[in-house]
């Protein structure tokens, strides 16, 4: 597996990259955004991005990759930077950490974002179902969206993991708890906020698809989330 590292702080870039090697991970570095997009290919199975950068911000620094590629991302902001949190998560990021941060926190993120990145490999190569949340329909082997005009509908990839999770348990109210399990590969408490964020950008894209008439996204008081099943 190769981590593209993107950090200019020199000291925790080392003593992150020392941890990642010791961990069997094959890192590449890249002190500044530029560098970061150059060494970018097909080999990088996840980016951890540090959204201070000495040249680019290091949200177009996430806009440039999700251009280009579905890679997971990973961001990594100051703790005070809540709205910057949520900007990135809107952006395509898969997850955040949040400075100063503990190594086996980061670890542990990058674990659950490779797992879940692995279980989607395993749905595109097998014969997968699509299903229909209308006005949408879902293709789980394709993972794609597509709204009522046939449009496919730009969802970030935890975003339509979370879609899809929901889909195949059309009508069951699900759980918070088993959508951070199944979705993030962790029942971790302090992912909560990360949950409230991912459906409020895919209600939002979802709205947008069908002009603003879809509210397909259910929030269940006291346990989690729903989607209609198909009638």
């Amino acid at each position: 597996m190769q981590l593209l590292v993107v950090e200019d702080d020199q000291h925790v870039a080392a003593a992150l990259v020392s941890v990642l090697r010791r961990h069997g991970f094959d890192v590449v570095h890249a002190p500044d955004g530029a560098t970061a997009i150059g060494a970018l290919g097909p080999r990088t199975d996840l980016v951890l991005l540090d959204l201070a950068l000495p040249d680019l911000d290091g949200f177009e620094v996430c806009r440039r990759i999700r251009a280009v590629s579905e890679v997971p991302v990973i961001m990594v902001t100051a703790r005070t930077q809540l709205d910057a949190r949520v900007r990135g998560l809107r952006m395509g990021a898969d997850d955040y950490v949040t400075k100063p941060y503990d190594l086996p926190e980061v670890l542990a993120r990058i674990d659950a974002v490779l797992r879940r990145g692995r279980a989607r490999e395993r749905d595109a190569h097998g014969d997968s179902p699509r299903v229909d949340v209308p006005p949408f329909t879902v293709d789980l082997a394709a993972r794609e969206v597509r709204g009522p005009d046939g449009a496919p509908v730009p969802l970030s990839l935890k975003e339509f993991d979370l879609l899809a999770l929901l889909s195949r348990n059309a009508g069951v109210a699900l759980p918070r708890e088993q959508i951070l399990r199944d979705v993030w590969g962790s029942s971790w408490k302090g992912l909560g906020r990360t949950l409230e964020v991912h459906v409020a950008s895919l209600r939002r894209k979802l709205a947008d698809a069908a002009a603003g008439g879809s509210d397909v996204v259910q929030t269940v008081r006291g346990v989690g989330y729903r989607v209609s099943a198909a009638r």
